[in-house]
């Protein structure tokens, strides 16, 4: 499969170098599509694949199009592969907010999935969920959710509204748990813990919380019974929580997430 990824900001690169260490393809047949020729030198040093300045160049001859652009530059790069795109093209977007209506109305291709990545597959532990049009080969959606993968875990979706809340949990997720984390670093600080100290105790507690729910058969719930034992120091600062509505905060926060997500895209 040849593989054209469109922009090389960090979510190309990622999917880049993820692609080539996993062996899913090849330099040979990767391609990257800089935003101008200028940028042509700078994606060049990163020995990923072939790295192209006009899209007239290497649209046609890709197999599959990755379109990993800001959603407010859409505009431009519709424009740019006007009547370039073929009806047996894939095309893969994970710009935020952009409808697969959109994406078929202006590139002329049947054949679109629309994915929802986050921050961690920069490491190889994000978390994608998509979606698909019809036109769609089961094939060839396999050959996606492979190279998808190679990021971390994903899940696919039957509506395309589940990736609008998938938006609003996975994909601004990560910054919820930076919330947490630097409430409880501020509070360790207060304490006299000194700053470093203070990420220690916090980024060790959530990262051994996370893998041990992970091997685990037990919920949330049941874990918080396990640490808060009756009239101790966890139980109160779980009352604490409740009458200050912090679950429903959180809860929320993420139905506004979801609905801006709605939106943009509107």
């Amino acid at each position: 499969m040849k593989i054209l990824i469109i922009g090389g900001g960090n979510m190309g690169l990622t999917y880049a170098r993820s692609f080539v260490r996993a062996h899913i393809t090849s330099r040979l047949d990767l391609r990257l599509l800089a935003r101008s020729p200028e940028r042509v030198p700078a994606l060049a040093i990163h020995e990923i694949g072939t790295v192209w300045g006009h899209p007239g160049e290497c649209v046609p001859g890709a197999d599959l199009l990755i379109l990993a652009v800001k959603p407010q530059d859409s505009p431009a790069l519709f424009e740019s592969l006007r009547g370039l795109v073929q009806p047996q093209q894939v095309v893969l977007s994970i710009m935020a907010g952009v409808r697969i209506a959109t994406l078929r109305e202006a590139l002329g291709t049947p054949k679109v999935i629309r994915a929802m990545p986050n921050l961690p597959s920069q490491i190889g532990m994000g978390m994608t969920a998509f979606t698909s049009t019809d036109a769609v080969t089961r094939a060839e959606l396999v050959q996606v959710q492979n190279l998808l993968s190679t990021t971390g875990k994903t899940v696919y979706v039957e509506e395309e509204a589940a990736i609008d809340a998938a938006t609003a949990i996975s994909g601004s997720g990560p910054a919820y748990v930076y919330y947490c984390m630097d409430a409880l670093m501020a509070a360790a600080t207060t304490m006299g813990f000194s700053p470093a100290e203070a990420e220690l105790l916090v980024s060790q507690t959530f990262r051994g919380a996370v893998e041990l729910y992970s091997q685990s058969g037990l919920s949330c719930t049941d874990w918080i019974a396990k640490v808060a034992s009756k009239g101790g120091t966890t139980e109160a600062a779980m009352h604490t929580f409740g009458a200050g509505h912090v679950r429903e905060g959180l809860m929320a926060g993420a139905g506004v997430a979801r609905d801006r997500a709605e939106e943009l895209g509107k």
